[in-house]
């Protein structure tokens, strides 16, 4: 039995896999070891009382509701699926994708034109079931364990709900998206019932997650300029602003915290409203 503090489960492949360790290794909780996934299903991190747990994807929902974990990394789609009573505590920001009905060009434009008895391939039967209900959808739920696109090609089904990132898979077999049946991302769940430390090991991780949608930005700012420049400058509670010594002119530094999407705007403006001599910084981590 393990019999660490806290248990993180991973999915133990699959294309978050990676991006998600990346995001433990910034929080400073990634694996000691690259993991292999036939092999490892248990990894220490520099934590001593956190080790990463690598389960199958759809395993990590009823791991968490069970207590067998304490935090674990699920799309929202599996979570749904699975039909558990768990709590998602973040959203990391890491596979965002929508659940799509999809059929094959031709076929139907809308979900009105659907016929009765329409056979719908997914692996998603929960999710799919309570869909068609919700539609007033006459039909039959084939389940699939993968591939689903390929099964109106093989006569198996008229068509499918899967995830959906790019659609280029659904183009290549001759399909198209007529209805969003759910939007998705990698979340960060517990159980219902959860301890504090474990509570304080999801702050850091969301530590990282909020600081990754900002930059520091810091700048030497002339007195006669500095009510123009601050007018122009977002922050979380205001720029911290301190005077510099020894300049040729009254000069002051500041400092502050940029959403990147706003980063090229906001640049642009305090260059033109005086600000000089300005540095972009990477947040590695903000705690409110």
């Amino acid at each position: 039995m393990l019999r660490a503090k806290t248990r993180i489960a991973v999915p133990n492949k699959g294309r978050i896999r990676d991006p998600i360790i990346k995001l433990l290794e910034a929080a400073g909780l990634g694996p000691q070891y690259t993991p292999d996934n036939t092999r490892v299903l248990v990894a220490p991190t520099p934590n001593p009382d956190t080790v990463i747990v690598f389960l199958r994807h759809e395993d990590i929902p009823v791991a968490v509701e069970a207590g067998a974990v304490d935090i674990g990394f699920a799309g929202h789609d599996y979570v749904i699926e699975a039909g558990v009573a768990v709590r998602e505590v973040l959203d990391v920001e890491i596979g965002r994708a929508k659940l799509m009905l999809a059929v094959p060009e031709g076929y139907a434009d809308t979900v009105e034109e659907l016929p009765r008895g329409v056979r719908i391939a997914t692996k998603y039967v929960r999710i799919a079931t309570n869909y068609v209900s919700r539609k007033g959808i006459c039909a039959r739920i084939v389940r699939v364990s993968g591939s689903a696109e390929i099964t109106p090609l093989l006569g198996i089904a008229d068509a499918i709900i899967d995830v959906v990132s790019t659609g280029t898979t659904l183009s290549l077999h001759g399909l198209k998206p007529i209805d969003t049946v759910l939007e998705t991302s990698v979340k960060l769940i517990v159980p219902k019932e959860v301890k504090s430390d474990v509570m304080d090991v999801v702050e850091i991780i969301a530590s990282v997650v909020r600081a990754r949608k900002l930059k520091l930005v810091m700048m030497n700012v002339p007195d006669r300029c500095l009510e123009k420049v601050l007018s122009v400058l977002p922050a979380m509670a205001g720029p911290s602003i301190s005077r510099i010594e020894g300049a040729k002119e009254p000069m002051w530094e500041v400092i502050t915290a940029v959403r990147e999407d706003e980063l090229a705007h906001v640049l642009l403006e305090a260059k033109r409203a005086g600000a000089r001599d300005i540095l972009v910084l990477n947040v590695e981590r903000l705690i409110p």
